[in-house]
């Protein structure tokens, strides 16, 4: 049964999130007086396998946790943006790769009990090297190039703690073994 939204006040606003409060009245017609929503833009996500085999992983820096974490490339869909087309501007921008091959596998909530915005998670195969990485003002992304069965590996072995990213790897898995049956 689906909450009737009272009022919602915004607490903040920014390009990447806006905050609000909500009050709402719940099926039973009890009112929750505070409910905080972080609003997210839609992201995209993709396990990216190179023309020779390699998985491409990034690290960069995550301000919120203090580490640089190894994760997949992706980004935020831009506004009025199809998420296919945005996969592949993100591989692009942060790899330098452009790819023969992109498949949905899936889509996923980061945590929908606070936050907005579906992340769309894509398969990228035939990966070739077009064009130098084209970062944001804030992106400081080192590549890491690593046979798919090491990559399995780390994933098995919990080496990747972005959630959405794992969820990622583990249908791209998926997909990528049925091709070869």
């Amino acid at each position: 049964m689906k909450w009737k939204t009272l009022s919602t006040e915004y607490i903040a606003n920014h390009q990447y999130f806006t905050a609000r409060k909500d009050v709402c009245e719940i099926p039973d017609g009890r009112i929750v007086p505070a409910y905080f929503v972080v609003e997210l833009p839609v992201s995209v996500c993709a396990m990216a396998i190179t023309e020779a085999g390699e998985v491409i992983l990034v690290n960069q820096y995550r301000h919120p946790v203090g580490e640089i974490l190894t994760e997949i490339p992706g980004g935020f869909v831009d506004t009025g943006e199809d998420p296919d087309k945005a996969i592949a501007r993100e591989l692009l921008e942060e790899t330098g790769y452009e790819f023969s091959s992109i498949n949905y596998v899936g889509k996923v909530a980061g945590n929908p009990g606070l936050l907005t915005g579906y992340t769309h998670l894509y398969l990228a195969r035939g990966g070739k090297k077009i064009a130098s990485q084209s970062l944001d003002a804030n992106e400081q992304i080192d590549l890491i190039l690593l046979p798919v069965e090491k990559v399995r590996t780390m994933l098995q072995q919990n080496e990747f703690v972005q959630a959405l990213h794992v969820s990622c790897f583990l249908y791209a898995f998926q997909l990528l073994d049925s091709l070869k049956q």
